[in-house]
Order: C-alpha cells, then structure tokens, then sequence
C-alpha cells in the first residue's frame, strides 16, 4: 500500500503512483458513478425518509389536540434535511471525482481518498475471490475478499469497502457503472494471471527435481 500527499498531476499514469512495469498494461480503469455512491454508501435515500418522517410527526404533533394541522411545522425538519442530503451529496461528488479503480493484467488497483490520498496495490496472488454486488440500473459493487496477512483500515478505506466487513475489510469498487462488465474484465484477468503462474511454478519444481537427481 503506498501513500501519495501530493497534486495528482505528478502521476505518471493517471491512478497510479507509478508507471507500471514491463509486461502489465491496463485493461480498465473507472470511478464511482457518485449519485449511486451517495445512495449506496452516504444513505441519502434513508436520510431524506428520517427527515421526511420527522416533519410529518411534527406536523401531526400540531394538530393532536383536535387543532388544525399547521404545516410550517415541518419546514425546521425539511429544511435541516436538504442541508444534510446536500452536503452527504457534495461529499460523494468529491470522493467519487478522486478515486481511480484499475485492473490490469496483474492486479487490480484503487486510488482513494480526497483528504488522505491512499493507493492499494492488490496483485491477483492476494485475492481469494471477488463478490459482485449488482443492481438493476447495472450500477454494483465488486469486493475483494484477501487471502493472507494482508489487513486494511476500515475507517481509512472507507467508503471503499464492503460495508459492515469490520474484522476482516474487503476492498471494493463501489457504485461502478456497467459493473457486470467489470467483474468479467476483472475475472479473465485473475483466471489468465493464474494460468501462467501455475506453469511457471511447475517449471521450478522440475528443475528443483532435475538439481536434486
């Protein structure tokens, strides 16, 4: 995992603090759709009911004494609402403008964060399996389930993990358009990644054999 405090405009490759080494290339990069990572993730389908709900009990709360209904009410409750969906939205905007997902050939990668800008190198050796999340409008969610010892800050890589995953964080790339796509670009790429390791691997204990003869 490397870390990168400094204007984007010095990477040498768009998302990642590197130019990636001989033989990898880059099969996709992409970002959050950030009014579907506003939903999925800041909630502000359930913010707008609590306020919404909040207002109507107020105004309910006016006319219990057989009084007639007085709708202004509720405005305090609307009003404090739409500041709070407007800011959870601005939030989302940011974060979804500075976030670069990758996949090459060899790892999948996530430039994240707009405060504290982090980058995960995940090479397809360290990732067990991937788990879409799809919704209708082809929007989803990929999560990485790790393998190994590798162990990532849940409150640093948030949003970008699958949520509720506090023990053991899984890395995601939240609210991707087209993200079935993604997952069979993503998929191809692992199962390629693997197929030439495994002769490789075979080739080494040959030779171990042939040394030990």
């Amino acid at each position: 995992m490397s870390h990168d405090h400094d204007d984007f405009a010095i990477e040498p490759i768009r998302g990642l603090p590197e130019v990636p080494p001989e033989g990898e290339h880059i099969l996709w990069q992409g970002s959050p759709s950030w009014t579907a990572l506003a939903r999925d993730a800041f909630k502000t389908w359930w913010i707008a009911g609590y306020f919404a709900a909040m207002a109507g009990w107020s105004i309910l709360n006016t006319g219990a004494g057989g009084a007639q209904l007085d709708l202004r009410a509720g405005v305090p409750f609307l009003v404090m609402g739409g500041i709070a969906i407007a800011l959870l939205y601005l939030i989302a905007f940011v974060q979804a403008k500075t976030t670069v997902y990758t996949i090459t050939n060899r790892r999948v990668a996530m430039r994240i964060g707009a405060a504290l800008t982090v980058t995960l190198n995940l090479p397809y050796k360290w990732i067990g399996s991937a788990e879409l999340a799809l919704r209708k409008n082809g929007n989803g969610t990929i999560a990485l389930d790790l393998i190994g010892s590798t162990k990532f800050s849940y409150l640093v890589c948030w949003p970008h993990v699958r949520p509720w995953h506090l023990s053991k964080p899984q890395p995601a790339l939240r609210s991707i358009p087209d993200s079935e796509r993604v997952a069979r670009i993503m998929a191809d790429a692992a199962q390629a990644h693997v197929n030439i390791a495994r002769p490789r691997a075979d080739e080494r204990a040959a030779a171990a054999l042939v040394a030990a003869e």
